[in-house]
């Protein structure tokens, strides 16, 4: 049960993670379009402008969870490639619940109020003939902390599992059926 509660997280930010890889792509062509207009035509919009931002923005938080997925984040790794996965199972688990948790938390917590006024005034661009949308890009940060937090416990369910498996083996190997 573990197991497939944590492959369904694993499916869904495998998703969102190919979904949003995507929009690197059209930030390059989006961007070429920029130059190529501003440089041939003397022509610029802002809101395509600040579009990129706001693609890059989104390829960032809601590609983290699948950063944390493909084990492809930034670790501070001086043992953990030399350790047993056992004890690299142990790691996972209590950086998850003791650092992870309590962090994904934290910034859904300190976010909410920030967003909500965003959401509150329907905040839009400062700059004229920008992206009347800040506020969906605001929402973004405690949907970044919830994936996270989703990819978290899935990371933590799988460890749970490494270590009741590595148990029973240990267990089969001390009665002599390992």
């Amino acid at each position: 049960m573990l197991q497939s509660l944590a492959e369904k997280i694993d499916r869904l930010n495998e998703l969102i993670g190919r979904a949003v890889a995507w929009l690197t792509l059209l930030m390059v062509m989006v961007t070429f379009l920029i130059v190529l207009l501003r440089y041939a035509f003397s022509i610029g919009w802002i809101s395509m402008q600040e579009s990129v931002t706001y693609m890059h923005a989104l390829v960032f938080m809601l590609g983290a969870s699948y950063a944390l997925l493909k084990n492809a984040h930034v670790r501070v790794d001086i043992f953990y490639q030399r350790i047993s996965r056992k004890s690299r199972a142990w790691v996972d688990l209590l950086g998850g619940l003791l650092l992870l948790i309590p962090f994904c938390l934290f910034v859904i917590w300190t976010s909410w109020h920030y967003v909500g006024s965003s959401w509150s005034l329907l905040e839009g661009s400062r700059e004229a003939g920008g992206l009347p949308a800040v506020f969906l890009l605001k929402t973004c940060i405690p949907v970044m902390a919830g994936l996270v937090l989703l990819q978290g416990i899935s990371t933590i369910l799988h460890s749970i599992v490494q270590l009741r498996s590595a148990g029973k083996h240990t267990d089969n190997e001390a009665s002599g059926h390992g």
